[in-house]
């Protein structure tokens, strides 16, 4: 391509998009917006979100697995852990339940949805999608942990009325979240990075390359700064603007007349959708062991970081934190592990695994509309 005809940076999707997100979000914060106007911010959501796996895909190819799965995980986390709060801050006692909603569904739509999805791609590519069993098994142990910790514990301990810790057992679960959180996150980077690092499977002669970039070179080091700032700008893009949209989603579920926890579950729908949507590109590249570590890392951080972040909340914000789950829920939470672990075990999956996983979180889905 000539000099005279090779596009700028500056105006290139992948950079104006995020801002122009950006701007909307801040001419759209805190106000009632009209229908046109909720559908233009819900463009720009859509387009943050592309960008946002666009740049996160620079920036694991500059630093290479397990790190690239790590930087969107803890980037988005970080941003939820922020929206939940803020949502807790201005809700009072009718968001109690807030923050176990959204942790569950991101669990749910993690281990069930990324990970099906992931699977299924995979498998329709290879006829069978292989991964590394340790990693992805510590990973799982380490979600199961947290998710009983955190979630489950809450319905059964007595020391307060309801599903609800004392303060000395929510600040246990928080430092013990936390502490499992940092030691994850050690063993995937550092003493035992080579179990999460994608399969080599070997392709035919001839095989397309997935998207074709496999095997480009590593963006610089500037290129790579640039893609995390834009990362952050998109991020904090789709989770203001689903903020700025949620009072719509409020009214429409209102409306229906169903359930208060489906905002949760849209919600995190939408804020999980960059690592949706770089784990299915991830798994189309035959690397379906960077799927899985997108979607168990997202659910690890999704609790290790929100537990002990409310937790510290709890110092300014009132009324009641419920964190405990219902009894079909829990069921749900069960399966899951139990199905994760069986599809875990072998290091292969075919369609059915992933047909499995997607049937789970569709149950999921439903049982949220119609409890």
């Amino acid at each position: 391509m000539s000099t005279a005809t090779r596009r700028s940076p500056l105006t290139d999707w992948t950079v104006v998009v995020p801002v122009v997100a950006l701007v909307a979000l801040v001419f759209s914060w805190g106000r009632e917006l009209p229908p046109l106007v909720v559908a233009l911010v819900a463009l720009c959501l859509a387009g943050a979100v592309l960008a946002a796996v666009h740049h996160a895909e620079v920036v694991a190819h500059r630093v290479g697995e397990p790190f690239g799965s790590l930087v969107l995980a803890v980037a988005v986390t970080v941003i939820e852990v922020a929206l939940i709060v803020t949502l807790m801050a201005d809700g009072g006692d009718k968001t109690s339940s807030l923050a176990r909603d959204t942790v569950f569904a991101a669990v749910m739509i993690t281990c069930n949805g990324i990970v099906g999805l992931s699977l299924l791609v995979g498998a329709l590519r290879n006829r069978v999608a292989v991964f590394n069993a340790e990693g992805s098994g510590a990973a799982l142990a380490t979600v199961a942990t947290l998710a009983v910790l955190s979630l489950v514990l809450p319905t059964f301990t007595t020391s307060k009325p309801g599903p609800e810790f004392s303060t000395a057992q929510l600040t246990f679960a928080a430092v013990a979240s936390l502490a499992l959180y940092g030691l994850f996150v050690a063993v995937q980077t550092v003493r035992h990075r080579d179990y999460f690092l994608p399969v080599e499977t070997g392709r035919p002669t001839g095989a397309a390359d997935g998207d074709g970039d496999d095997h480009a070179e590593p963006p610089t080091a500037r290129a790579a700064l640039v893609s995390v700032g834009l990362l952050l700008v998109a991020l904090v893009a789709v989770v203001g603007d689903a903020k700025s949209v949620s009072p719509t989603i409020e009214k429409g579920v209102a409306d229906a007349g169903l359930p208060n926890a489906v905002v949760g579950v849209i919600i995190a729908l939408l804020v999980l959708a960059p690592e949706t949507l770089a784990a299915v590109r991830a798994a189309r590249r035959d690397r379906v062991q960077t799927s899985l570590n997108l979607a168990y890392g997202s659910s690890i951080a999704s609790i290790g970081l929100t537990i002990p972040a409310i937790a510290l909340a709890t110092i300014w914000l009132s009324g009641p934190l419920m964190l405990g789950l219902g009894a079909t829920h829990m069921v749900l939470l069960a399966l899951t592990v139990v199905v994760s672990a069986l599809t875990i075990a072998p290091g292969r999956a075919t369609l059915l695994q992933g047909g499995v996983h997607l049937v789970l979180l569709a149950a999921y889905l439903f049982l949220a509309v119609s409890p």
